[in-house]
């Protein structure tokens, strides 16, 4: 069997550790038997993610592979295929396809924008390779300021309770989705990148850094906040819990009314009374 490489103990700082290990645990993310593909953009939070991984794998008390797969979707300025030597030289299974999404988008995109677009074309690819390759597991490195923004944007826009979800099951039942990042912070995965090396690709899809978009407004609005109230990802955190659990969305009423109940019974009082 082909050595996997592993990052030096000193480079995976606890702090990064521990939110990541909380939310595996919390959301029993990872199985005995799972194989998981690291869905790789190139930039710091998936690579981060990939390492973490690993770390994982080697000391969790259930066994589990980790393969990962890249979708390069040809846009002018973005070259993950220089992810290729690095994953090689990780000795782990990695699978990469190229296709013109971007001009795909151009051709049939209606409203919504080149972002969702190229979200939704690149997910029904990953589904494609896991069952082809005999993966049940894609992680997906979106991190605590994700969540946030996209929780803002559903109360903005959407008059929604919504925001990503730490774990589910896919429409067709043969795909468990999950992000292990969902506790932590992006500054976090930053600092990570950059002190262990990693060949983060700038700008992972310069289409979406071209134009202003509602997600950047809302990192700018978060970030405004933060540096007025510094405990402000903590309270985030608290009440984007029960909204990361899949159970939160189920049709069920009384399923809802447990993650509400569970999450209100954790909530101190003075919280809910007066706001405070």
């Amino acid at each position: 069997m082909k050595k996997v490489f592993s990052l030096p103990e000193s480079l995976l700082p606890k702090s990064l550790l521990h939110p990541v290990g909380r939310a595996i645990s919390d959301h029993k993310m990872i199985r005995e038997g799972d194989r998981i593909l690291v869905g790789l953009s190139g930039g710091k939070d998936s690579l981060s993610l990939l390492h973490l991984l690993l770390h994982f794998q080697r000391c969790a008390p259930v066994h589990f592979e980790v393969g990962a797969l890249t979708v390069d979707p040809m846009v002018e300025g973005f070259e993950p295929a220089r992810l290729k030597p690095y994953l090689a030289g990780l000795g782990i299974p990695y699978f990469f396809e190229a296709q013109p999404i971007m001009e795909q988008a151009k051709k049939h995109m209606g409203k919504p924008s080149y972002c969702a677009f190229c979200s939704r074309i690149k997910r029904g690819i990953m589904y494609r390779i896991l069952r082809d390759e005999g993966y049940n597991v894609l992680a997906l490195g979106q991190h605590l300021d994700d969540l946030a923004e996209s929780f803002l944007l559903s109360a903005f826009h959407g008059g929604q309770l919504r925001t990503m979800k730490a774990c589910y099951q896919n429409d067709a039942g043969d795909v468990r989705v999950i992000r292990p990042l969902v506790y932590a912070r992006e500054q976090q995965t930053a600092a990570f990148a950059e002190a262990a090396g990693l060949p983060v690709i700038p700008d992972s899809c310069p289409a979406c850094f071209q134009m202003p978009t509602q997600r950047q407004h809302m990192k700018t609005l978060l970030a405004t906040e933060e540096q007025d109230n510094k405990l402000l990802f903590k309270s985030l955190l608290s009440t984007l819990k029960p909204l990361m659990d899949s159970r939160f969305y189920s049709r069920d009423d009384n399923n809802v009314a447990d993650v509400w109940s569970n999450a209100l019974n954790k909530t101190p009082a003075t919280s809910l009374e007066t706001g405070v």
